[in-house]
């Protein structure tokens, strides 16, 4: 097993075992050798041990506060809600957390000051977007706008906040229907499951207020649908991209692989990419 420059593997936890924590679990345990998968969390611990004998490392299933003492890194790919109970332990543990709902940190700034004081940090992957790099370093003069265009198949928009609040029924809707159009901030707070890429845009570009967002409801789709288009003084650029969903419609299935690029990466002797 490959090692850290100074002597240590790079322990890895999962919170929590969900479709997403499934998929890294078997990630890590297959083709990641650089890191050791050595904790998850999960709601229902006899189920998530019952899972975990078919890999070849044997995690154990443990809390939230026990996984930021025995890792490295910690991955949180749970509800949103449970952000805080995850990210506290580890940041206060001065130690590195990746973070999948990070809608959470746009209405919990703390985390970002907490890990700044005991020297943590937290690593917001690219998840089911693209071109995070290319924003990023466009960031790095003059943006003057940034506008994401989401198209999502019925069900991967059914239970949002929103959606409710509006008194729009998703299953009447027939045709491409723009549901939502505004900042990324106001979409995070109405589809809080579906939009955490157009937060890590926001925070990979010009913040959350100035990233504009429209979400299409459409039944002839399968896959949910991005596009980006960004105006700087460096380049002017548009992206798509269509994800294959997982068993859960609301998260495609390069979220978990793009997580473990990023894990892969963090010990990695050569880096590729901004």
């Amino acid at each position: 097993m490959h090692k850290e420059a100074d002597g240590r593997t790079l322990k890895v936890g999962i919170a929590v075992l969900g479709t997403v924590g499934k998929s890294l679990a078997t990630s890590l345990d297959q083709t990641l050798p650089s890191v050791e998968l050595v904790a998850v969390a999960a709601r229902n611990a006899q189920a998530a041990k019952e899972w975990l004998a078919r890999l070849t490392t044997q995690p154990k299933v443990v809390g939230f506060d026990a996984m930021a003492e025995m890792c490295d890194v910690v991955i949180e790919c749970a509800p949103p809600h449970l952000l805080p109970e995850i990210a506290v332990p580890v940041l206060t543990a001065g130690k590195e957390l990746v973070v999948l709902s990070c809608g959470g940190l746009l209405h919990r700034p703390e985390l970002i000051e907490l890990a700044e004081t005991h020297g943590g940090r937290i690593h917001v992957p690219t998840g089911a977007l693209l071109g995070l790099d290319a924003v990023a370093a466009a960031a790095e003069g003059e943006i003057t706008s940034v506008k994401m265009v989401t198209r999502k198949p019925l069900k991967g928009l059914q239970g949002a906040p929103f959606l409710k609040e509006q008194g729009i029924s998703i299953d009447q809707i027939a045709e491409r229907t723009l549901v939502f159009s505004g900042s990324a901030r106001e979409a995070i707070k109405g589809f809080p499951a579906n939009l955490n890429v157009a937060v890590a845009l926001s925070l990979a570009g010009i913040g959350p207020d100035r990233t504009m967002l429209e979400i299409w409801a459409d039944p002839e789709i399968t896959r949910n649908m991005h596009t980006i288009t960004v105006e700087s003084d460096a380049a002017m650029f548009s992206m798509s991209i269509e994800n294959i969903p997982t068993d859960n419609p609301k998260t495609g299935r390069i979220t978990a692989q793009s997580v473990s690029a990023l894990v892969r990466k963090l010990s990695a002797p050569l880096r590729v990419g901004t």
